[in-house]
Formats: structure tokens, C-alpha cells, sequence
């Protein structure tokens, strides 16, 4: 779930995207896949990565854990998860792509057991999640240019990674949250909160951060169940829409359903991963000293296009926000010279809740793809 940075106020609500988004003309045959999926099936490694500290001014090491499937592929998909999630919430592009093509797939800084130089406010900017995106390419040996895949927050990384570095990503998809170019100005997250009710409770992740923590941590599986919710087995209409509180709209709840996309073992191993080191340094992308630090960093390096290859998948069901209409506002399409936009009739986890659709969009766009480049 997530935040966007600025908005060009040029660009008005109402404008159809319909005339943008392209289509698959002809059916595919998606992979047979397994009922369940097992994460602890697949080996992690870890790169030992520099980060700063900048509450300190010290530069450490951190280690970022990642999975490497079928290394020895021609083309490399780099799957980057958002918020609340982890590397095991791509479990259906990873059965369905991992035959055809090298899968890297990280815990960002902060969760599972990825550390986290130790600030929370300002050391998770976009420019630090790019960073790490290349030190565990390099750690994986990956001699070619790579894909980024990236859904919520992770599509921000992602969106970020293609614009700074293109001569390391050849391509780049995301899911949820469209680009979200500096150009305009950096955005109170009250003000967002107006347009979006949805967006309210990034200003207690952002005004409290120890405290929304604190709630977190109490219960994780609970936390996690109220974030994970489908069309389905919604949330509460209210959730999503307090200023200090995350879990409010469950209060009448004993018990929040399991999460619906998940086995158990699945939901197990998301409780065990955030019990390491609880939800605090995940919340990085809330705070606003991150948020200033990455539009800082953009605006300095004065260029927002992305000319590679790019594809956007677009949940138009999703309690948190409406994104189309974030779409228009942020001018997203402007930045792009070869975007193609899909919309998905879900909630906020498209690629978890329709899988089928998700992986179908995803492997037409990569069809047609050049061949990739050193």
C-alpha cells in the first residue's frame, strides 16, 4: 500500500484512459501450475550491500536476502514486492515464469530478513531501494540488462530503477501505483487524503511511525490479515480511512478472516518473516524524510522519462485509491514514449487475487519484448 509523491495540478480528473491500453489479440496458454506453494522450497541467498545511516552519517552493511530461480535463462525478470508483503507474495509468477526465465526475487531493506541500516525516516529513499536492486543484481551475476517487475511501493522502485538506471533495465512493469514523476511539487500527505480517503492512513504511518509500529507488532498475523483482503473478503468500508489507527475498522472483528489468496503455510511463513524484525523499518515508504529525500534526488537529477519499454497494470476495484483517476492527475503517461496500460478488476493484490489474468498480461507484454541486450 502507498503514497504518491507529487501530482502535476495541470492535468485534470475525468480523462479516459481507454484509447491507451492494449489489448492481447490472440489467446495464450498460460503454464500449469501447482494448487499450493511452498517458500521455504526455495533457497535464499543474500548480498552483503552499502548503505548509510543518515540519522548518523555512518555507512554499514546491510544483507539482502533474495531468491535466484533458474539462473542459467536468457532473460531475467527482477520481481519487486511492496507493502505489507514479501518476496513470496510473487508465489504465481514464480511457478508460472520460473521454466522460461532467471527470477530474482528480494526482500527489500527492512523485511523478512533483509536488514536495514537502522533509520527508518530517512534511509529508505528510492534512489537507497535502487541501489540495493543493483548491488544483489550483482551479487546474482547477472551479466544482461533485466526486467523490473514491481507491484505497489515496489512498482515505484521499479518505475525509479528504469528512469535512473537504463543501461540495467531493458524493461519495466508495475502493478497498483503508476509512476509518480518529481516534476510537480511534493505534496502534503493531508492534502492527498482529501482526494483519496483511502490514503488517510499514511498520515499516521507518517506523523506516528513508532506508534503505528507499535499497533502493527501487536498482532502480526492480525495486521497482515487486514491488509491482505480481496474483492472477495473485503475490509470494513471505514478501514484504511483513520489517522491514528491502522486496525480501528476491525475492532468489531475477534478474528479478521485468513488471508483469502493464501494457504496457511503461506500465511505462516509471511508471520514468521515479519516477526524477525517486526513491521518498524518497513514503513520507510510512509515517512516523510524518505519522501522528501526521493524527490529531492529526482528533481536534482532533472530527468523524469522513461523510454524503455513499460507496462502498467492497473487494479480499478482497489479501496485504497482510484487509480486511474492518480493516473491523470500525476500526468503518468506523459513520462513514457512506449507505455501500455492494463486495467484488472481487483482490489489491491492483482497479481495474488487473479492470477491467471495477471500472469496472461504480463507474458503477452513480454512476447513482445526485443530481444534483450547486454
Amino acid at each position: 500500500m502507498l503514497l504518491f509523491t507529487s501530482l502535476l495540478s495541470s492535468v485534470v480528473f475525468g480523462l479516459s484512459i481507454s484509447s491507451t491500453i492494449a489489448t492481447s489479440q490472440e489467446p495464450l496458454a498460460l503454464n500449469p501450475s501447482c494448487n499450493t506453494f511452498d517458500p521455504r522450497a526455495y533457497p535464499m541467498s543474500a548480498a552483503r550491500c552499502t548503505a548509510l545511516n543518515r540519522a548518523t552519517s555512518e555507512s554499514t552493511t546491510i544483507a539482502l536476502e533474495y531468491v535466484n530461480v533458474n539462473p542459467s535463462a536468457n532473460r531475467t525478470l527482477l520481481l519487486v514486492h511492496g507493502w505489507p508483503s514479501l518476496w513470496s507474495t510473487w508465489s504465481n509468477q514464480i511457478k508460472h515464469f520460473e521454466k522460461d526465465y532467471n527470477l530474482i526475487v528480494p526482500n527489500l531493506r527492512g523485511f523478512g530478513g533483509s536488514t536495514h541500516p537502522g533509520d527508518v525516516q530517512s534511509s529508505g529513499t528510492m534512489a537507497d531501494m535502487v541501489s540495493d536492486l543493483t548491488c544483489v543484481l550483482e551479487h546474482a551475476s547477472v551479466q544482461h540488462k533485466v526486467v523490473c517487475v514491481g507491484h505497489d511501493w515496489g512498482a515505484q522502485v521499479c518505475w525509479e530503477a528504469a528512469r535512473m538506471r537504463p543501461d540495467l533495465f531493458e524493461a519495466v512493469a508495475g502493478a497498483v501505483l503508476p509512476y509518480l514523476a518529481a516534476a510537480g511539487p511534493l505534496i502534503p500527505v493531508e492534502n492527498l487524503s482529501v482526494l483519496f480517503p483511502g490514503l488517510t492512513y499514511n498520515i499516521f504511518f507518517e506523523k506516528r511511525t513508532n506508534e503505528a509500529a507499535a499497533e502493527l507488532d501487536t498482532s502480526i498475523r492480525r495486521s497482515l490479515r487486514a491488509a491482505l483482503r480481496s474483492a472477495s473478503s473485503p475490509p470494513p468500508p471505514a478501514f484504511l480511512t483513520s489517522s491514528t489507527s491502522f486496525l480501528d475498522a476491525w475492532s468489531d472483528f475477534e478474528e479478521i478472516p485468513p488471508v483469502p489468496f493464501m494457504s496457511p503455510e503461506e500465511e505462516d511463513y509471511m508471520v514468521e518473516q515479519y516477526s524477525m524484525q517486526g513491521f518498524g523499518k518497513t514503513l520507510q515508504f510512509y515517512t516523510h524524510g524518505n519522501r522528501l529525500g526521493s524527490w529531492s534526488f529526482d528533481r536534482a537529477q532533472g530527468n523524469f522519462s522513461i523510454p524503455q519499454p513499460a507496462l502498467y497494470i492497473m487494479p480499478t476495484n482497489d479501496p485504497v485509491a482510484d487509480w486511474e483517476k492518480i493516473l491523470v492527475l500525476a500526468g503518468s503517461p506523459s513520462f513514457f514514449s512506449q507505455l501500455r496500460i492494463e486495467p484488472m478488476d481487483t482490489h489491491h493484490w492483482p497479481q495474488l487475487e487473479d492470477p491467471h489474468v495477471f500472469n496472461l498480461i504480463l507474458q503477452d507484454w513480454l512476447n513482445h519484448l526485443p530481444s534483450n541486450s547486454v
